[in-house]
């Protein structure tokens, strides 16, 4: 499956939006694809820290923080046996706001290159969502 891409200016500092992409287990609160999270890992947030989330699609899954640069970087990565990939969240400042390149790759694993396609279209779904979802919750405060 290709790599989705999505690009959106949220109108809030770098640092509010880094910590709502982190912050997993208040998904449920703003992002529809969530149904539900909790932090596995204890201490703060950081490189490696774990959770898990129900996300519409793919039923109960782990994810792992990787990549973790604050304020600029950082990538979701799942750990289902028949999906590998991510989804890397890139942050710049613009014009006052932040810039957030998101990058989506969902790769199938043994029987779910079948089911390919329609991974393609959930993801694209749920990319758009998480993206509309992000921007209303980090700019309800502005």
């Amino acid at each position: 499956m290709p790599t989705l891409r999505l690009t959106q200016v949220i109108e809030r500092p770098p640092a509010e939006v880094f910590s709502a992409i982190v912050d997993l287990e208040s998904f449920p609160r703003w992002n529809p694809t969530t149904k539900s999270a909790r932090k596995l890992t204890k201490g703060p947030i950081g490189e490696g820290t774990r959770f898990e989330l129900t996300i519409t699609g793919f039923g109960r899954t782990v994810q792992e923080l990787r990549g973790f640069e604050r304020d600029r970087r950082v990538t979701l990565v799942p750990h289902i046996e028949v999906l590998a990939g991510g989804h890397t969240f890139e942050l710049r400042p613009e014009n006052g706001g932040t810039r957030v390149d998101h990058e989506l790759e969902m790769i199938p694993r043994g029987r779910m290159r079948f089911f390919a396609p329609f991974m393609g279209m959930i993801g694209r779904r749920n990319l758009t969502r998480t993206a509309s979802g992000l921007k209303a919750w980090v700019e309800r405060s502005s």
